[in-house]
């Protein structure tokens, strides 16, 4: 799960010219199965972006290649998950 914040001294019309990039890599990414999930917040200006990678390095790697994060105008925490383990302790025999 990620979070972005947005630089606010960035010119509007700029912005929008790198957003059309970044939405253009965004889906480059998800078609490769790089990013699995895209969402935006419901309360915040913030997107999430679940990644498939081994670790947070890879993470790293990956959103460094979006132009708003080349560009130093967002960036993101990485944080990493684990698959949940309820299941196997429920259902181990």
């Amino acid at each position: 799960m990620h979070s972005k914040r947005i630089c606010p001294e960035f010119p509007t019309t700029s912005f929008q010219t790198s957003c059309s990039r970044e939405a253009r890599r965004a889906w480059e990414l998800h078609q490769a199965g790089v990013i699995r999930e895209l969402y935006f917040r419901a309360d915040k200006s913030l997107a999430v972006l679940i990644l498939e990678c081994a670790d947070g390095d890879e993470a790293k790697e990956i959103l460094a290649t979006l132009p708003l994060v080349c560009e130093g105008l967002i960036d993101f925490e990485i944080i990493s998950l684990a698959a949940y383990p309820g299941f196997a302790r429920l259902f181990s025999d």
